[in-house]
C-alpha cells in the first residue's frame, strides 16, 4: 500500500466513521485526525514527566495478591555484585528490586543524563556511579548488569556487557526493529560467552500466564490449537523517551508483552507470518509524522507456530479503552483465559508464581517485577540457564518485526526467523 493510498484511507475513515445524521461527531473526529488528540492527551499522561510524577502507564499497578505455593528459601549465601543502567521514565533500573534482593551487592549505577543517574543511585541505595554503560562494564568489581535503556539500545548494550564477561539482564525487547542481525550477534554471543542472558518480559509472571505454562508442561491442554495475545496501551500523545525512540514506533516492533502468551506458555517459536495494520487517527502515527515511517497504530497478526497450531498477537497504541496485557490459549485437552481452565485434565501441577525473598515485593505489571529479578539471581546462583534466555528472548521479539514487514505488504505471508540455544 502506498503512502498516498494510506492518506486516502485514513481520511476515508475519519469522515465516515460516523453517519451522516451526526455532523458535530464527524467534524469531532476530523479534527482529532488534524491534532486534537494531543490535547486530549496531555492529560493523561502529561509531558515530559516521569512515573512518579503521576504519569499512567498501563500494567504498572503494583500487585496486591501475589502467593506461592511454599515459603522463600535461599539456595546460597554468596552475593551477586550487579550493576545498574538506565532510569528514564519507567525508572526500570530501580524498579525490577535487585536492591532489595538478599543475593545482591548494587555495586555501581549509570544513566547518560547526570540527575538521573543520581536519582538512580538513590533508589538502589548505591554509592558508586559511571557516565555511562561502556565506564561501567569496566569495572571488575560488577558480575552482572541489568540494562533498562533506550529500546534501539538494547542489543549493542547487551553485547558490551557480554563482551566484558559480565551476565545480562535486559528490559524487553531483545532488539529493536529491523536489526535481525542483531539477533544473530546475540545469539552467538551468548552461546559462546557462557554468560546468562534473560531477557524481562513481564507478562511471562502474570498469574495466569505461569499458570498456562505449569498446566501446558503437565500436558493438560495437549497440543496448542490456537492462541491470542493481545497489548492494548493508548497513547494519543507519545510518552518521553530517549531521542524519542517511542515516537510513532509500530507497534509490533513492541510485541512481546503479547507474543509471550504463545513463546512463554511453549517454549515454542513462530514459523511464518500474516499480519494487517491500521492506518492510526492520531497524529504521531501518521507516517509523515514519525521517523519510522509507521502509518500503523494497531497492528494484528496471524502466526503459525513450530507445533503446527495458530496464534493471533495484536498491539495497539490508538484504541481507548481497557488497557494491558491479556492472553489465552486453546488447545486439544483444554483451555485456559486468565487463570480459568476447562477441560479434560482433573489433577493440576502447583500453578502458584514461585516464592520471593520477604525483603521483596512483587512489583508491578501484574506482579511480575519481583520474579524476573528473583529469577535471573537464582539462574546465576544455580548456574543454569534462565527462563526467557536468549533464545525464547529472540522467538518472542523477532515475530514482530517480520510481523510489521507483512502489514507494510498488505498481509503477505513471511518466514520468520528461528533461533535455538541447544
Amino acid at each position: 500500500m502506498t503512502p498516498a493510498s494510506f492518506n486516502h484511507r485514513r481520511k476515508r475513515l475519519v469522515m465516515n466513521a460516523l453517519p451522516s445524521k451526526f455532523p458535530a461527531r464527524r467534524r469531532f473526529l476530523a479534527e482529532l485526525s488534524g491534532g486534537a488528540a494531543a490535547a486530549l492527551g496531555a492529560g493523561l499522561l502529561g509531558s515530559g514527566k516521569a512515573l512518579g510524577d503521576d504519569v499512567r502507564i498501563p500494567g504498572f499497578e503494583q500487585a496486591r495478591d501475589y502467593e506461592s505455593d511454599k515459603p522463600w528459601e535461599p539456595v546460597a549465601d554468596r552475593r551477586i555484585r550487579v550493576g545498574i543502567v538506565g532510569y528514564g521514565v519507567c525508572r526500570f533500573g530501580a524498579s525490577f528490586g535487585f536492591q532489595d534482593h538478599p543475593n545482591v551487592d548494587i555495586v555501581a549505577v549509570s544513566d547518560l543524563i547526570p540527575e538521573r543517574c543520581r536519582a538512580l543511585a538513590q533508589a538502589v541505595r548505591c554509592e558508586t556511579t559511571y557516565p555511562s554503560l561502556e565506564e561501567l562494564v569496566k569495572d571488575d568489581a560488577i558480575e552482572a548488569v541489568f540494562v533498562a535503556t533506550d529500546a534501539p539500545s538494547h542489543a549493542r548494550h547487551c553485547l558490551e556487557v557480554l563482551r566484558h564477561g559480565k551476565h545480562v539482564a535486559i528490559a524487553v525487547p531483545a532488539f529493536w526493529g529491523e536489526e535481525l542481525d542483531e539477533a544473530d550477534r546475540l545469539l552467538e554471543a551468548v552461546k559462546t560467552s557462557g554468560l546468562n542472558y534473560m531477557m524481562f518480559e513481564t507478562s511471562c509472571y502474570h498469574a495466569g500466564l505461569y499458570a498456562m505454562r505449569q498446566i501446558y508442561r503437565a500436558g493438560g491442554f495437549g497440543e496448542i490449537v490456537y492462541s491470542e495475545g493481545e497489548y492494548y496501551h493508548y497513547c494519543p500523545t507519545p510518552i518521553d523517551s530517549f531521542r524519542d525512540w517511542r515516537v510513532g514506533a509500530p507497534p509490533l516492533w513492541y510485541p512481546t508483552h503479547s507474543t509471550a502468551y504463545h513463546i512463554g506458555v511453549t517454549d515454542g517459536s513462530y514459523t511464518e507470518v500474516s499480519c494487517m495494520g491500521m492506518p492510526s487517527i492520531v497524529k504521531h502515527l501518521m507516517p509523515e509524522n514519525n521517523r519510522y515511517k509507521n502509518p500503523f497504530g494497531t497492528e494484528i497478526a496471524l502466526f503459525r507456530a513450530s507445533e503446527g497450531g495458530m496464534s493471533r498477537m495484536t498491539c495497539s497504541w490508538d484504541t481507548p479503552g481497557h488497557s494491558g496485557e491479556k492472553g489465552r490459549v486453546r488447545g486439544q485437552l483444554g483451555s485456559m483465559d486468565d487463570m480459568n481452565y476447562q477441560g479434560l485434565a482433573k489433577e493440576f501441577p502447583p500453578l502458584r508464581r514461585p516464592p520471593l525473598p520477604p525483603t521483596m515485593a512483587a512489583g508491578g505489571h501484574g506482579g511480575s517485577h519481583g520474579p524476573l529479578c528473583n529469577e535471573f539471581v537464582l539462574s546465576i546462583l544455580e548456574s543454569r540457564r534462565p527462563w526467557i534466555d536468549i533464545a525464547t528472548s529472540l522467538n518472542m521479539t523477532a515475530p514482530g518485526v517480520v510481523a510489521h514487514r507483512s502489514a507494510l505488504k498488505d498481509g503477505e505471508l513471511m518466514k520468520i526467523p528461528q533461533y535455538k540455544f541447544e
